[in-house]
């Protein structure tokens, strides 16, 4: 019996880690297991259904929602409420957290009030940290994405109904 994954992505920068962990086998799933092998950009669940899930799976669906709003809704329709299993991964507030716990600057973070796109690109000098590119580009070692998502996952609030980038990843 086959195994059916989505992964959504909210936006570019999301994009870009999950396209680097999935590069690198870090992931507790690989690319081949993803519904088309690609992430998805599909934020509603009727788009989702209607794009997807008109095919005829053999087992459950488990669709990995990696957003950084904890109040965006997902609701399927009853006819695959029992199909599907939802799983949120939260980056709350922002993925360019990741950029400044790898940077070291958590506390003036903190401290200083910004969304941390804002910080990144005010005080840290870093014009598209939203963008593919750049995200790409900079966590391009995995060695510093690893130590990055660590770091996050240390200094964040992790609801229990949640997950976060580092419960995705395999066991070391």
């Amino acid at each position: 019996m086959e195994k059916y994954t989505a992964c959504i992505c909210e936006g570019g920068a999301e994009r870009a880690i999950l396209d680097l962990l999935l590069d690198d086998h870090r992931l507790i799933f690989e690319r081949e297991d993803l519904l088309e092998e690609e992430l998805l950009r599909c934020r509603s669940a009727r788009d989702f259904e209607r794009r997807y899930l008109k095919k005829s799976f053999s087992e459950k669906i488990t669709v990995y929602r990696i957003l950084d709003s904890r109040s965006e809704n997902f609701k399927l329709s009853k006819v695959y409420k029992q199909k599907v299993d939802v799983v949120n991964v939260v980056t709350a507030p922002e993925i360019e957290m990741l950029i400044i716990c790898n940077e070291g600057k958590y506390k003036e973070f903190k401290n200083s009030g910004e969304k941390p796109s804002v910080y990144c690109k005010n005080k840290l000098k870093y014009k598209n940290v939203k963008s593919y590119d750049f995200v790409h580009k900079y966590f391009s070692d995995m060695h510093t994405l690893i130590n990055a998502l660590h770091e996050y996952n240390r200094v964040s609030k992790i609801r229990k109904d949640e997950r976060s980038l580092w419960d995705l990843l395999k066991p070391i």
